[in-house]
């Protein structure tokens, strides 16, 4: 079986001194091997089909053969790393909570344990005649979350 951190340190080797980033990579039991990427910016199809030449010319299908996917990370799959946080700072996403309750907001600070959400709830607080919409920054552990996602907005 090809050994998944060969595959990572394959692809880091190409990503390196460029906008990619390996997001993730999984090799099944039948050497069926996934490898997703992203950038900063967006990811061109060209560079993934460069990847994945480049993958395949440093793995021996005569000693073992294998099947190759590379993608990138796509734009409803759940944010993975810290600069996908980042990236997505100013952009709407939606938080689900290990306790299943769900938070749907604009990132507005990322950080190394936790990151926050504006959200802005209509609510009518005392004093007021109806319901108002206010702002409440929301802090997220990494720990505490299921799952961020990037919410595709077609304002």
């Amino acid at each position: 079986m090809i050994q998944k951190e060969l595959v990572e340190d394959i692809v880091n080797g190409k990503l390196e001194d460029t906008e990619y980033f390996l997001v993730s990579v999984s090799v099944s039991p039948c050497n069926d091997i996934v490898v997703e990427i992203d950038s900063d910016r967006t990811v061109d199809v060209d560079f993934c089909a460069d990847l994945t030449r480049y993958i395949e010319a440093r793995l021996d299908r005569d000693a073992e053969d294998f099947s190759l996917e590379v993608g990138s990370a796509g734009l409803t799959a759940p944010l993975k790393l810290l600069r996908q946080y980042r990236k997505n700072i100013g952009n709407d996403v939606e938080v689900v909570c290990k306790d299943g309750k769900k938070h749907i907001g604009v990132l507005k600070e990322v950080g190394d344990e936790a990151f926050v959400v504006t959200e802005s709830n209509m609510i009518r607080k005392e004093g007021d005649k109806r319901k108002k919409l206010y702002e409440e920054d929301v802090t997220f552990r990494y720990d505490e979350i299921k799952s961020t996602k990037y919410i595709i907005n077609c304002k």
